[in-house]
């Protein structure tokens, strides 16, 4: 069965995003302590981390194969146990897998070079920088690669993430999807509520939902843009919140100032403000995984 590109508009969440301005002040970078009513400008939070790509530890995603592999490299998480896991996946150049299944249904966004994942009789679909798609476990497929420094974001709910042989495909009920980059569907600030403009300045930064429902409880995935020069915070809320480097040079604003190449993730727990500026050459895109509130904040 060969996926098809979707093209997807989120007026659901348009509902939701239209409620989030509440309680914050429209000024550079501040959010309102509804407990203390104070506004602050940093929110105390120990549990954010900052995992560079250039520190993520290598093995093989498939070690029966050994070199023949992609090599893969955990962000957060653990796929050999069984809790949710996300990790970064690096194919050789020209990598074609034979037809196999997973355990598990994942998704994948590409960060790097051109990713290929469908049924083994279907036509190349290569998937460029930004694109998304979806493998349900059980289903048969393959997956290939194109070009030297090919990457993608690899993110399951449950482990262990295991690669089986074809013999053992089962029909789990769910269908894959391969959404290009170019079907991706952008809202910006002047269609949701969620981007704060302070003053008379402009923020374009944009959104788009890939998974879930963007209620402030239920977990879901985004993609959050921001431009070139940007320079301001995103603000989070949820239990759950991870952001994945898909595209640009940001750097994240901590006591130490930290460059993030494409590939490296940040997260909270709780409250939070992450401060980032962006290239003045290129925009940022980051992937967002989260279960709670989230704003963009512009200086």
């Amino acid at each position: 069965m060969k996926k098809s590109i979707l093209k997807i508009a989120f007026i659901a969440s348009l509902i939701f995003m239209a409620s989030c301005e509440k309680g914050v002040k429209e000024k550079t970078i501040t959010v309102l302590n509804k407990e203390t009513n104070v506004v602050q400008n940093s929110i105390d939070n120990s549990s954010i981390e900052v995992v560079l790509k250039s520190d993520v530890k290598w093995s093989h995603l498939n070690p029966k194969r050994g070199d023949l592999a992609p090599k893969a490299g955990t962000l957060w998480g653990d796929r050999n146990g069984t809790e949710a896991t996300g990790f970064l996946l690096k194919p050789n150049e020209g990598f074609k897998s034979p037809p196999h299944i997973h355990n598990v249904s994942y998704r994948g966004i590409v960060i790097d070079g051109l990713i290929h994942n469908d049924d083994p009789n279907a036509d190349n679909m290569w998937m460029p920088e930004g694109s998304f798609w979806t493998q349900p476990k059980g289903e048969i497929h393959i997956t290939a690669a194109k070009g030297s420094n090919s990457l993608a974001y690899i993110e399951i709910e449950k482990g262990p993430y295991l690669v089986l042989p074809k013999d053992k495909a089962f029909d789990s009920g769910e269908r894959p999807v391969n959404m290009d980059k170019s079907n991706i569907v952008w809202l910006g600030a002047s269609d949701i509520k969620w981007i704060k403009q302070p003053g008379t300045s402009i923020n374009n930064a944009q959104m788009a939902v890939l998974w879930g429902n963007s209620n402030d409880k239920e977990l879901n995935g985004r993609l959050v843009k921001l431009p070139a020069g940007f320079s301001g915070a995103i603000y989070s809320k949820g239990s759950i919140f991870g952001a994945v480097v898909i595209k640009g040079h940001p750097s994240y604003l901590a006591k130490e100032v930290k460059a993030l190449e494409a590939g490296s993730y940040f997260s909270s727990k709780g409250e939070a403000l992450h401060k980032i500026t962006s290239s003045s050459e290129k925009e940022t895109i980051l992937y967002v995984r989260t279960n709670g509130e989230v704003k963009i904040y512009q200086d």
